[in-house]
């Protein structure tokens, strides 16, 4: 399976007699997964499925579905409410004689609140059920498009993610690696370190200013570190590999990464390997962020 980013849009139309359907979906980053509706008055009914079927095909993401419907030959005759709009008319006479104020228009009086309205209009049970049908299969449609948008984000999200984890890796076999690790290098800075010591105040006992640098050394060691990192690595990697959703699982894993370069840049007694700490760093930095994109 492969992996998803929790970031899409897709749009789906289709048609049921005299209805035009389309549907709007848009997937935005969430801990969890939820699924927010918008429906035309009278279609509340269709809440419940919309939302279990949004529901079934994402682990994570905040998903809002939006869904038009317009009638096409099949216009309702208006209903003007005679009583009031004559009411209005006479108050607006009254108003124009006595205050002076500027003549009611047809326009103007229509456009009221309650003198001009469209019935809805009533779908018997059949008519219901067939439409209900074709706007789930079109929200299907949609469905599928939204996932594959999150699928085709998904894949370049792993492309990139692949190229931090190879990064990574590098950094810690070249902190490994580095020279100042060397036996041989680390006994000549404990050595100059202890000279001056001893040079600085000639009354300190050698063996324990001995004693206290080998101990020193030992805290300053990062193997556990960068083997710590390549087991991350590795891990990192197999769940790249297999895919589905992983997004909570590597945002440990950047967290670890996160641990171990911050430990090893405090271990680090010699500057190269602090460099290379810090640039570390950076690099989780980067993986974190795209990792909350991730389903």
């Amino acid at each position: 399976m492969g992996l998803q980013s929790m970031t899409g849009f897709a749009r789906a139309a289709g048609r049921h007699d005299a209805a035009a359907i389309t549907w709007e979906l848009k997937s935005v980053n969430g801990k969890g997964v939820d699924a927010r509706m918008r429906l035309p008055s009278g279609h509340e009914r269709l809440e419940a499925p919309v939302r279990q079927a949004i529901l079934s095909r994402f682990a994570r993401g905040n998903n809002q579905a939006t869904l038009t419907l317009a009638q096409t030959g099949m216009l309702q005759q208006p209903i003007v409410n005679e009583a009031l709009l004559k009411d209005l008319a006479g108050l607006a006479r009254r108003l124009e004689e006595q205050f002076g104020a500027a003549p009611a228009t047809a326009d103007g009086l229509l456009g009221l609140r309650g003198v001009l309205e469209i019935p809805e209009q009533v779908l018997d049970d059949e008519t219901r059920t067939g439409l209900d049908a074709a706007v789930l299969s079109t929200l299907s449609q949609a469905l599928d498009a939204l996932e594959q948008a999150r699928s085709d984000e998904g894949a370049a999200l792993g492309r990139l993610l692949r190229g931090h984890v190879d990064q990574i890796e590098a950094l810690t076999l070249r902190a490994e690696a580095d020279p100042s690790r060397e036996p041989d290098a680390i006994r000549a800075r404990i050595a100059e370190q202890v000279g001056l010591l001893l040079g600085a105040a000639p009354g300190l006992d050698e063996a324990r200013l001995n004693a206290e640098a080998a101990f020193l050394a030992t805290k300053a060691d990062i193997r556990e570190e960068v083997d710590r990192l390549k087991t991350h690595v590795a891990s990192a990697r197999q769940l790249l590999a297999a895919g589905g959703p992983i997004g909570r699982k590597l945002d440990f894993l950047a967290q670890e990464f996160n641990r171990e370069s911050n430990t090893l840049c405090s271990k680090a007694n010699a500057a190269t390997v602090t460099a290379i700490g810090l640039e570390l760093k950076v690099v989780v930095d980067q993986f974190r962020e795209q990792v909350q994109n991730l389903e």
